[in-house]
């Protein structure tokens, strides 16, 4: 899945074609990260109108980050094989179509069946942009600019999404802020074939389907087994799904090992420097993201913000990740990296632990402000881990290295949702169950139907109250668990990535960030 990025000190100079086609690809993968947002503000309306059980809400805002990761190698594997742009294009037709899907589904089934398809479509547009950029741009000058704007749409995508999707919902109904794709989408598939060149990887591996399809459902398995044991307790199915799943997972490694053209390179988990970095940025990720899910909806379901008004208030922990990840490693170069990681992960800790005592009343400056400092402490993180793990691995395995890093970012992202996720559910089911017996099922699944049936049925506004306690208990909570995973990696940080092997010169990612 890597390629070759050699090329002479200077090169030709790009023209108008090249600079039209990084903006459309920037654009592309700004919504790739958008997506990935977007529908956190979108879940108060859609749980009043779809009523989802909570599990099933889980389901829809991360099985999008599932499908991308079980399919994120694959898809550079097929990418190399039949062309980048081609891939890039075939996969921006499929988002476009989907994300019509997802935005008129009429059941909860329907919306996650079509964010899974929204994941595999995603899938196949994040392998082909940076690939594309390194052979559109050989002056070294012109490509490092090329990489920044790439790089910084991603932390654009990730302030720009809740705006926009507060925007939509403002007006329109939830299955708006997916239709935000369609111009975007649009715009590669006619500006694509005019700006974009064709590459391939003559060298290309063979597409394994087993392992492809093994992937997906060892991870997709262990995850339901989880989400269930949360919302409903021990039992046969959640903990044959664990255990399956789990089985499955062995199995595909021992594939892998085998394999003439692994997935995966497996042997880069002996290199004691790489596990490290990449265990660092996994955990940093999964309690990034993890949190955030609580946020949109404290701020419309607790505090009774519009979605443009919760939008506009997510923004300054948003633009405070976008300021920490371009400026940090200017203003601290002279600071080993070990030790910005480190100190960025204490503070997103305090930051954490800010979160975990909000209450129902009076908790919007504490809810604003610990997002900002967690987002300040968070932003050097994940570039840095990124440059840790690609520098841990020889040169020649560097290709590999970034296509696991990428894999394991996807996947620590869409497994704190769905971890933190099940566990707050978990809390918020067990308050409303003590403190309103007799609940509506909507009303003990999500605070969303609490909020549609409060109306409807006797003492609602103590049903409400209950349901609101009851979700802070579990933000609580949650953020209090986060909290503690920050610190611990923290102090791994710390004193594991000490000596770090840094590369020379930039790595080679095959695929998007999240």
């Amino acid at each position: 899945m890597g390629m070759d990025t050699t090329s002479p000190a200077t090169g030709r100079k790009a023209g108008r074609r090249e600079w039209v086609g990084l903006s459309v690809l920037a654009l592309a993968c700004l919504l790739y990260v958008m997506d990935l947002t977007v529908l956190h503000l979108a879940v108060p309306d859609l749980s009043e109108d779809l009523r989802p059980t909570g599990s099933q809400l889980l389901w829809i805002i991360d099985v999008y980050g599932f499908m991308v990761a079980g399919a994120l190698v694959t898809m550079g594997t097929l990418g190399d094989r039949i062309g980048r742009r081609r891939l890039l294009l075939v996969g921006a037709a499929a988002f476009g179509a989907v994300s019509v899907l997802a935005a008129f589904s009429t059941t909860p089934e329907m919306l996650i069946v079509s964010r899974a398809l929204l994941g595999i479509a995603g899938a196949t547009v994040a392998p082909s942009t940076l690939s594309l950029i390194f052979h559109m741009f050989t002056d070294p000058k012109e490509r490092s600019l090329a990489v920044g704007i790439w790089i910084s749409a991603f932390s654009a995508g990730s302030a720009v999404g809740p705006v926009l999707g507060g925007l939509m919902l403002e007006w329109f109904w939830w299955g708006s802020v997916f239709l935000l794709a369609l111009p975007v989408m649009g715009a590669l598939l006619v500006l694509g074939p005019r700006v974009l060149p064709e590459y391939r990887d003559p060298d290309a591996g063979r597409l394994d389907l087993v392992s492809a399809a093994q992937s997906v459902i060892a991870l997709l398995a262990v995850v339901f087994g989880l989400k269930e044991l949360a919302a409903h307790g021990v039992g046969v199915l959640p903990v044959a799904a664990v255990v399956g799943g789990a089985a499955v997972g062995v199995l595909w490694v021992r594939r892998q090992r085998r394999l003439p053209d692994p997935m995966i390179d497996v042997a880069l988990f002996r290199l004691a420097a790489f596990r490290t970095a990449l265990a660092v940025n996994f955990l940093a990720i999964f309690v990034m993201v993890g949190y955030f899910l609580f946020i949109g909806q404290y701020l419309q379901l607790v505090v009774g913000m519009s979605p443009l008004e919760a939008g506009l208030w997510s923004l300054p922990g948003a633009l405070g990740f976008v300021a920490a990840s371009q400026l940090a490693p200017r203003v601290l170069g002279g600071v080993r990296p070990a030790y910005v990681v480190a100190g960025g992960l204490a503070a997103s800790a305090a930051g954490l632990l800010l979160l975990a005592s909000v209450q129902v009343q009076g908790g919007l400056t504490a809810i604003v402000a610990a997002s900002v400092v967690i987002s300040l402490g968070m932003g050097p993180v994940f570039g840095l881990t990124t440059e840790m793990v690609v520098g841990a691995a020889p040169p020649e395995r560097a290709g590999a290295a970034s296509g696991i890093s990428e894999t394991a970012a996807e996947l620590g992202g869409a497994l704190g949702l769905a971890t933190l996720g099940s566990i707050g559910v978990a809390i918020y089911r067990a308050g409303v169950d003590a403190g309103f017996p007799g609940a509506p099922e909507a009303a003990r699944d999500t605070l969303g139907g609490a909020v549609a049936v409060a109306g409807e049925v006797p003492g609602g506004a103590g049903l409400l109250s209950v349901a609101q306690e009851s979700f802070v208990a579990g933000l609580q909570l949650t953020s209090l668990v986060a909290a503690v995973i920050a610190a611990a990696i923290a102090v791994v940080a710390a004193v594991a990535l000490r000596e770090p092997a840094l590369p020379a010169t930039p790595p080679d990612p095959a695929v998007c960030p999240a």
